[in-house]
């Protein structure tokens, strides 16, 4: 049976910015977030990342500049011996109003069938609602972390049901695999 969990990006992975993470200079890891997914990967699970990317329909970047902030992803990943299976990101604004937008389902959606997986009791982690929204329609565990907005989802609640929180993503790998959150 295939392991797999699902991750958003910004404020998950790295820092977030209420300006967007826009080229690889503002693409800035949490600290111990790498090692957590080396982790998981050790544990064997498919690390798959779903992140709303806005930014390039509002012009603010292009698919150069995503490509780039990716690699740099993938290489300081590898970096601690992670990796990531796949990115799945909707370019689209808000108001395009498509299906793979969060909370929409639609990124999910395809996962599962890029995967060919039921998303039935996958974890996912996010630090805002619609992340979580968009998870839990498509079956997955919604996991919140506090960092990136994570805080201000929590402060403001009606989160789905059965959510579990977590200051980081590395303490969110230690609990689902059980084992003590490195020093």
């Amino acid at each position: 049976m295939l392991k797999m969990i699902i991750l958003d990006r910004d404020g998950v992975i790295n820092q977030d910015s209420p300006a967007f993470i826009k080229s690889p200079a503002e693409w800035i890891p949490i600290p111990g977030s790498l090692e957590a997914i080396a982790r998981l990967n050790q544990a064997g699970y498919r690390v798959v990342i779903a992140s709303n990317q806005s930014g390039i329909a509002r012009e603010l970047f292009d698919m150069g500049s995503l490509n780039a902030i990716h690699q740099k992803l993938h290489n300081h990943a590898q970096q601690v011996g992670a990796a990531i299976d796949a990115i799945f990101f909707c370019p689209h604004a808000a108001i395009d109003n498509c299906d793979c937008r969060k909370p929409k389902a639609g990124m999910f959606d395809e996962i599962g069938k890029r995967f060919k997986v039921s998303l039935k009791g996958v974890p996912t982690v996010g630090d805002s609602l619609r992340d979580l929204q968009a998870g839990y329609v498509s079956g997955c565990l919604p996991y919140l972390v506090l960092t990136g907005k994570g805080q201000k989802t929590f402060d403001t609640g009606g989160l789905p049901p059965g959510t579990k929180v977590f200051p980081d993503l590395a303490a969110m790998v230690s609990l689902l695999l059980k084992t003590p959150t490195p020093a």
